[in-house]
């Protein structure tokens, strides 16, 4: 007879131990980011706003209002990462894990909102300059986009790398925001040296440009957003890592069904396994719970795994 051994009672109890400091540690570097964030948005988006009104230039002007709205969009990656992080309850027995998502929603929403304003506010500035109403913007706001473009795409690359580290769909959100700034600011310097070269028209027309790098920012975030709510599955590697980790745990014959789905940064997965039908219940409960562990042990993003035994 094939000897099974017998689950520690305390393996469970550690294992949630360990989960739950997991996730205080992200919420915790994520919380970090999101300061980090806030400070550099703040001061940058001052000196923009200062740069754009020295030097009569509407697209830095523009520009500074989108860093500024960084800011609120950033303290609403907050809420939502500290909401997704509570501990399940009586009304959520499944967890928070969602609330990123509605975090992600309202940032996205918070964005294509900023930049509708900051494309109406340019063709209004157009309609200006062609009745003969014309402004040359100042030195300083070609400063200004160089500073800004260097410092976005640093905390672009800087919060990337926590949000992909921590799996955090709200943090990743707000990495492609400054990625949107950095590409403004980017469009707000051709407009402002255009505009320089005796072109004036170019820089409320680098303004109608930022527009839409916000709102093309703004739908991407909003569409990945409704995946993950809506139980999207785990990349097909990711399912094929977990079969042959299946496959692996002694006892285990075949696989009758493997689904997975996305809840918030987590994975839900069902598993249905084939096991000789000749076994004893307590031994077929055991290759369950080796698989179980097997799973939640090799893919940390998995919240909950359901393991059901079909006689081979």
């Amino acid at each position: 007879m094939e000897k099974t051994k017998k689950q520690n009672p305390q393996m469970n109890q550690n294992q949630i131990e360990n989960t739950n400091l997991q996730e205080k540690q992200f919420e915790k570097e994520a919380m970090k980011v999101s300061t980090v964030s806030i400070v550099v948005n703040v001061l940058l988006s001052l000196f923009k706003l200062l740069a754009g009104v020295i030097a009569h230039s509407g697209a830095m002007i523009s520009d500074a209002i989108h860093s500024a709205s960084d800011v609120f969009s950033t303290i609403i990656v907050m809420v939502g990462i500290h909401l997704a992080g509570r501990k399940s309850d009586k009304e959520h027995p499944y967890g928070h894990e969602r609330m990123e998502c509605v975090a992600a929603i309202v940032l996205a929403t918070v964005l294509a909102v900023t930049g509708l304003g900051i494309g109406w506010s340019a063709i209004q500035s157009i309609a200006k300059e062609s009745t003969g109403v014309v402004v040359v913007p100042g030195v300083l706001a070609l400063v200004a986009a160089v500073v800004s473009i260097l410092t976005k795409e640093g905390m672009y690359w800087y919060t990337r790398f926590h949000a992909k580290k921590i799996d955090s769909s709200a943090l990743m959100a707000d990495a492609w925001h400054h990625r949107s700034d950095a590409l403004s600011s980017v469009g707000s310097f051709v407009g402002i040296f255009g505009a320089r070269m005796g072109f004036p028209m170019l820089d409320p027309l680098a303004s109608v440009v930022i527009c839409l790098f916000v709102v093309k920012a703004a739908v991407d975030i909003f569409r990945d957003a409704i995946s993950k709510m809506t139980d999207k599955s785990c990349d097909q590697e990711t399912v094929n890592e977990m079969h042959d980790c299946i496959m692996n745990i002694q006892g285990v014959e075949g696989i009758d069904l493997l689904k997975t789905r996305s809840f918030g940064s987590k994975y839900y997965v069902d598993i249905e396994i084939k096991a000789d039908g000749e076994k004893k219940l307590w031994e077929a409960h055991a290759i369950a719970e080796n698989v179980h562990h097997a799973i939640e042990q090799q893919f940390p993003l998995v919240k909950h795994c359901m393991v059901h035994v079909n006689p081979a």
